[in-house]
């Protein structure tokens, strides 16, 4: 028969009884609820051995029932959002119009500069809070659909009114067309920015913060043999600049409890940033009508929501970050003065190639692919390969292993020149479904553009034989597409930056010439880009933007 009962001898405690015994300290205590501590010397104690009798008296503790969480402590939305009516109670010390690249960036730094200020900060955007995060980011949409993922109700198929410029599609939503970008994030190389009235040394500061806060790297294809083999071959071939694709994504794991869920960057992490620092006003679905001025200073900005009831949002400073296209509508709708706004629209040409590889004898892991071959100043075009078929990016697809593969993305941007006559502007005559003159566009290439569209055709075949690609034929001809103007979404240059008002919209920081406290932060200030995409260095200039706006704030 077990043991029941011991007389604790000395120095005897719970804890070494515990040990002694082989019986959990947590049973023993309960089994001796006469003994309070554990520690205590108990000789000459009756000790209850039998942890399977209860005590002799219930000592469970029962606590009160919670009160009801009332529904007022739910989050209503997963950003903080204010409704226009009631930012018309405020004036803002700075106020933003548009939630993409440059009005995130721009947003994230000022909220950095003056965390713990008092200063009051407003942000509207047309479009509803969509996505919570890059639409790659999430794990129904695999491969490269997201580049498909396109909804009715925050896409604008623009290029369907505008014969000019088809292939051009807006998105109005949080985040903007970030939502949805590739996250290729290279330099403009410094040749193609002689016409920038910013110095190397101020671009060299700036782009190394954009990088670090966009987690731009070239480590996305490290270790991967299709990317590595097919750089050896390019090089080898006299291609010497081709490097791995510089992506703006967060390899970084989960340690320490800090999250690293989303991988692919978009302005949905500028604006959980600026949080971090400081509270901002947002409203969502608020559509920029014109921008307010008094006596050359920006005063604020006119808005309307979907029921078309229209509100002045007062500010000491406006900046307008709604797009190359839709930031000029909004200058002219203002009545702005300034002889190059909408002026010098300027995108980039674009040819994509089908093509395929064979990866037979490449060691696994095959990995991903991505190459560029960055334009040289006597190259004034790009190449860029993505892949393999729909695999650059994905989640719970299995990968196979096979000896053919499709390259997913292979084609070359083209630089195209800024002519005054390529423009945006506006026709009273056609207005939108808030009342105002929507945007018209007038473009064509020059014949510098057809050239090096000519050149691209070529210099891909000439990339594909030395990477020893295979480009798809059509009666013979290399399938080689040229995308209708706008496809890129790459259009810079219509409120340009520069020293001349007379052909430029912008000073060296964004504001617009003659109107203090009125500034633009978009592509749309780019003077040239060569043919690098846009983004990184919107970013870059937006940030610097922010800064000036703090270094001169009264």
């Amino acid at each position: 028969m077990p043991l029941k009962y011991y007389v604790a001898g000395t120095g005897d405690t719970l804890l070494n009884l515990s040990r002694r015994f082989q019986i959990e300290l947590d049973l023993l205590m309960t089994a001796n609820p006469h003994i309070a501590n554990p520690y205590m010397n108990i000789a000459g104690r009756n000790v209850n051995l039998d942890t399977q009798s209860p005590p002799a008296k219930d000592y469970r503790v029962v606590a009160p029932f919670c009160p009801p969480v009332p529904e007022s402590d739910f989050l209503p939305s997963w950003i903080p959002l204010t409704d226009a009516e009631k930012m018309a109670e405020t004036e803002y010390d700075v106020l933003i119009v548009g939630t993409g690249a440059g009005g995130g960036a721009a947003l994230w730094r000022l909220c950095e500069q003056w965390a713990g200020s008092g200063k009051r900060i407003g942000v509207v955007e047309r479009g509803p809070a969509y996505l919570p995060t890059h639409a790659a980011n999430i794990a129904t949409i695999d491969g490269d659909s997201f580049r498909l993922y396109a909804p009715p109700e925050i896409t604008d198929l623009i290029g369907n009114r505008l014969p000019e410029y088809p292939g051009m599609k807006l998105v109005y939503a949080l985040g903007g067309r970030m939502l949805l970008w590739g996250a290729i994030s290279p330099r403009v190389p410094e040749f193609a920015r002689r016409s920038w009235p910013v110095s190397s040394e101020e671009m060299e500061l700036y782009y190394n913060i954009a990088e670090e806060v966009m987690n731009v790297t070239t480590d996305y294809t490290k270790d991967s043999s299709i990317t590595s083999i097919l750089l050896e071959r390019l090089r080898a071939n006299g291609y010497f600049n081709a490097s791995d694709i510089p992506v703006a994504t967060d390899l970084d794991q989960t340690r320490y409890g800090r999250l690293n869920s989303n991988v692919f960057f978009s302005s949905i992490l500028f604006l959980a940033r600026a949080l971090s620092h400081r509270p901002f006003d947002l409203a969502v679905n608020t559509y920029a009508a014109e921008v307010i001025t008094e006596g050359g200073k920006a005063a604020g900005v006119r808005v309307m929501t979907v029921d078309k009831k229209s509100y002045i949002l007062r500010a000491k400073t406006v900046i307008v970050s709604a797009s190359a296209l839709q930031t000029p509508r909004i200058l002219l709708n203002s009545g702005i003065p300034g002889h190059a706004i909408g002026r010098y629209l300027t995108n980039h040409s674009y040819l994509i190639a089908t093509a395929s590889v064979n990866t037979k004898d490449f060691p696994e892991p095959l990995g991903v692919l991505g190459i560029v071959v960055p334009e040289l100043p006597n190259r004034p075009y790009r190449l860029q390969l993505q892949g393999p078929g729909k695999f650059f990016n994905y989640h719970y697809d299995k990968k196979p292993i096979q000896d053919e593969w499709i390259i997913s993305f292979y084609g070359a941007s083209g630089e195209v020149e800024s002519r005054y006559e390529n423009r945006v502007y506006i026709d009273p005559s056609r207005v939108d479904a808030y009342g105002m003159p929507e945007l018209q566009i007038d473009f064509s290439y020059s014949e510098r553009d057809e050239a090096v569209i000519q050149e691209m055709y070529t210099y891909i075949q000439q990339a594909s034989s030395a990477m020893q690609l295979r480009l798809e034929l059509i009666d013979g001809v290399p399938v080689i597409c040229l995308m209708p103007p706008g496809a890129d979404n790459h259009d810079f240059g219509t409120c340009r930056m520069g020293d001349d008002p007379l052909t430029s919209v912008t000073n060296r920081y964004g504001q617009i010439h003659g109107i203090e406290g009125l500034f633009v932060a978009d592509n749309s200030v780019l003077p040239s880009i060569g043919a690098s995409n846009p983004t990184l260095s919107t970013v870059a200039l937006a940030i610097r933007t922010a800064d000036y706006i703090v270094l001169t704030d009264k």
